[in-house]
């Protein structure tokens, strides 16, 4: 004989498919980390310690060196021009020594809506709100807890994210507020929170970051966002001990 829950569940699936969008939002942005030769690094460190970043940002998003308009330096030698390759400025968000690309939302800020539509349509018509601008670690900490932590709503992602980050790194990283993520779910019944998990990953610049979503068991598709730049920033480092 069936049980209460597998009747519920029998009923539910009669009704038919139930869709919701879930939406990630807040603060974040796109970073492409680059390992670079000593050369460029010994030029450019001194630079930025001594002058900020503005230089170097300024090369990076020019892609005619005709544009750049530099504060503190007259040109870029040759050996300090790290994302020229055969004649081609390839643009920081492609670079040629890239060992590691980030792009979401900072777990910390990420605060999520999920709301009920009439269909998986990208256009899909609102039905009822769910959830509404929730501070995303909180309502994860409180299905682990509620669970008394047999469910692990937080995936901390891949261990070897950038483990082939060399001896020397640039980062340029584009700052952005809004929408990160915006995906389209189908569910028997109602959507429920304990089914969703966060995958979360720590890039080199300490940054945790918003990856991805599931729905029980299953990656939730990004159909993309809507976010406005705030600004860029670069930054030089070594990990060699000297």
């Amino acid at each position: 004989m069936a049980t209460s829950e597998e009747k519920t569940e029998l009923v539910e699936t009669l009704k038919g498919p139930r869709y919701y969008r879930v939406r990630l939002w807040g603060y974040g942005g796109e970073a492409a980390y680059m390992n670079i030769n000593k050369e460029t690094y010994d030029f450019w460190k001194p630079v930025t310690e001594e002058h900020g970043d503005s230089d170097l940002v300024n090369y990076a998003v020019n892609d005619d060196p005709d544009d750049y308009d530099f504060e503190d330096i007259e040109t870029v030698p040759a050996e300090a021009d790290f994302l020229t390759e055969d004649e081609y400025k390839y643009p920081w968000y492609e670079a040629p020594g890239e060992f590691c690309h980030q792009n979401g939302v900072e777990f910390g800020s990420a605060r999520i809506d999920v709301e009920e539509v009439d269909s998986d349509d990208y256009m899909s018509n609102h039905v009822a709100e769910v959830v509404e601008g929730g501070d995303l670690n909180e309502l994860l900490d409180k299905v682990e807890e509620e669970s008394d932590f047999e469910i692990e709503p937080k995936d901390w992602g891949e261990a070897e994210l950038y483990s082939e980050e060399g001896d020397y790194v640039v980062q340029f990283y584009s700052s952005e507020k809004g929408t990160f993520f915006d995906g389209i779910i189908e569910t028997v019944g109602e959507f429920d929170i304990k089914k969703l998990k966060a995958v979360i990953n720590e890039y080199p610049n300490g940054e945790d970051i918003v990856d991805g979503l599931l729905y029980d068991g299953v990656d939730i598709e990004n159909q993309g966002g809507d976010t406005n730049g705030k600004g860029y920033s670069a930054s030089v480092w070594s990990n060699v001990n000297e």
